[in-house]
């Protein structure tokens, strides 16, 4: 098993994550929440990427619709998203999402409502002229991913005048789309981006959306709601998803040796480090350090966020065929895991 598997596998696994928490947030609240939460969590990435990201991608001296809309098709790529290109002129220039949807994959996309959507494109598209300190530019969405027309598609402008905060993101259904043409598609600067550092973008993109994801569901729902919903969708995942890991990072669904040997497989792919002890009782400790998913996180953020993604990881040992017992420690900079043999019917 190489790193890049297990790296692999925690992109894989922290999608679904999203994708389960999207669903359960979906039927259980108002559509209205989904649309403040996706608002939220798509305010809070465009405030800690999208500026930090134009020199990366090489896109500071370009016009600014041609800019943005590159921008969306390059930082999405890395996330493995399929976003095409239009340009029309220095002043206008379109983006379409393809099928299927990183965002709303599989038959999730028939479980989420409309604002979602809305609730991003409002919290990150209608936000882009104002970082940029350009008044004048704005997002025109043509179609939606949910509405059964062709998926998300619009285009950034540059207009003539200033825009007042509600037209900085307006809705075209009618609008007719340019051909897209490969030969103009953007690509990352030469170089930059070998296979593993894709493979780790991968990753990185997905675990973003829970770091910021459930921070953002914490300040729409409260938190012990959103830590209610969190862990219960976590444990869901872990359960459904541990097959595919195991096959992901060659595990052997066996016995508690064999549990806590995936666990610390898996954990590198986050970049995390983990020593085991085995006791005399049978049981194994697993001691979790680095803690990535936190990095940079402190007080009550850093504690929620632990608590609702250990429940990941006592869903894939549950899963398990043999019944095993998984407790966890939470410490200021590390994780204990204690797996052991149970006669016991695991409990939510």
């Amino acid at each position: 098993m190489s790193d890049s598997h297990a790296i692999a596998a925690q992109a894989e696994l922290h999608h679904q994550y999203f994708l389960g928490l999207q669903l359960m947030v979906a039927v259980e609240e108002p559509h209205t929440a989904v649309f403040d939460w996706m608002f939220r969590l798509f305010r809070r990435q465009h405030e800690e990427k999208f500026l930090s990201s134009f020199s990366k991608l090489g896109l500071e001296d370009l016009p600014h619709a041609i800019a943005c809309a590159k921008y969306h098709v390059l930082s999405n790529g890395v996330g493995g998203v399929v976003v095409e290109y239009m340009e029309e002129s220095d002043k206008k220039a379109w983006v379409r999402f393809r099928y299927p949807r990183w965002m709303f994959s599989g038959p999730v996309i028939c479980g989420i409502p409309v604002e979602a959507g809305r609730g991003f494109l409002h919290g990150w598209y209608a936000q882009n002229g104002v970082s940029l300190n350009n008044p004048r530019l704005g997002f025109v969405c043509v179609s939606e991913d949910v509405t059964g027309q062709f998926g998300l598609c619009g285009y950034f402008k540059e207009y003539d005048h200033d825009l007042s905060p509600e037209q900085r993101l307006q809705f075209a259904p009618a609008e007719v789309v340019p051909s897209f043409d490969s030969s103009r598609q953007p690509s990352p600067p030469s170089g930059e981006w070998n296979e593993l550092r894709l493979i780790k973008a991968n990753r990185n993109y997905a675990v973003e959306y829970i770091r910021n994801g459930i921070r953002a569901l914490i300040e729409v729902l409260g938190r012990p709601r959103a830590e209610e919903l969190a862990r219960r969708s976590a444990r869901l995942i872990g359960l459904q998803h541990y097959p595919r890991m195991a096959q992901q990072v060659d595990a052997v669904d066996g016995d508690v040796a064999d549990a806590a040997k995936f666990l610390v497989d898996i954990m590198s792919g986050m970049g995390d480090r983990c020593s085991l002890e085995t006791h005399s009782d049978g049981s194994i400790v697993i001691t979790q350090t680095g803690l990535n998913l936190v990095r940079d996180i402190e007080g009550d953020d850093r504690r929620s966020l632990l608590l609702v993604w250990i429940e990941l990881w006592r869903g894939a040992v549950h899963s398990h065929r043999a019944f095993m017992d998984v407790q966890c420690e939470v410490a200021a900079d590390h994780v204990r895991w204690r797996i052991q043999t149970s006669s016991a019917v695991p409990q939510a």
